[in-house]
């Protein structure tokens, strides 16, 4: 039996409307806005060791990291197209291989396809693939007591400069003390804490004469290690803050 013109159409009409309405929405800033993610797999490129693609996206603005400088500058949604404007760098000395991944970072995030599924983001410019993952399902806050924060930058004013290479200092909170591996000498103190202030008692710590790059990471570290001290744990990054001078800590694995 032949159907109406009009049945059919009516039908058509329907099966344009539920395809329309099941075909998943583009992603908006809003999906982003509050979220941090982590890098988790890359293609087309290699990470430096250690290091990991971290970005903080938060009214309208993107922070990224890559291992050495901090990004940031506003960005815009277009369908699945990702593009920043206006990136500002801080200018940190790092080492050439983190410098160069700053570099093709700051290339990458200036316009790329992307994808949002559920907690995971996908960003690909057709040669790099890279995939990144909620902060807060892929590393949550690291415990202030118990972790080995390893000191990788220090802050002065709007300044972060990184640690010399072959410098390591490190603090870890226990018991309402803490160890200080200042970058030359080793000792500690004690220290209370309430959910985002440390106050230090005094840092005693050995008397060993150091190479200058070692002495001038200690001399940061014990100034800032004093007094009630501000302080925020963003997963595995602890950062102190004791207005215009401050360190910036990752967890040690």
């Amino acid at each position: 039996m032949r159907r109406p013109a009009r049945h059919i159409l009516t039908i058509l009409t329907a099966v344009i409307v539920v395809a329309c309405s099941s075909a998943a929405p583009s992603p908006s800033p809003a999906s982003l806005d509050g979220h941090t993610y982590l890098s988790t797999d890359l293609q087309g490129a290699v990470l430096v060791p250690e290091t990991r693609i971290r970005l903080a996206f938060s009214d309208g603005s993107l922070n990224a990291n890559g291992g050495c400088n901090i990004m940031g500058g506003a960005y815009s949604i277009d369908g699945d197209r990702l593009t920043t404007t206006q990136m500002s760098m801080t200018e940190m000395g790092c080492d050439e291989p983190r410098m160069q991944q700053d570099e093709w970072l700051a290339r990458l995030l200036g316009g790329v396809t992307f994808t949002l599924d559920g907690d995971t983001l996908t960003l690909t410019d057709g040669t790099i693939r890279m995939t990144l993952v909620d902060k807060e399902v892929a590393t949550p806050d690291q415990p202030l007591e118990g972790t080995r924060w390893v000191l990788d930058g220090i802050v002065s004013g709007d300044a972060v400069s990184s640690v010399p290479v072959g410098v390591t200092a490190s603090i870890r909170v226990a018991a309402g003390r803490v160890e200080v591996e200042a970058g030359c000498n080793t000792g500690g103190g004690t220290v209370a804490d309430t959910p985002d202030t440390l106050t230090f008692g005094p840092i005693a710590l050995t008397k060993m004469a150091c190479e200058p790059g070692s002495m001038a990471v200690e001399t940061a570290v014990v100034g800032v290690l004093s007094g009630a001290v501000g302080y925020t744990i963003d997963a595995d990054v602890l950062t102190l803050d004791a207005g215009g001078a401050g360190l910036v800590f990752r967890a040690a694995p």
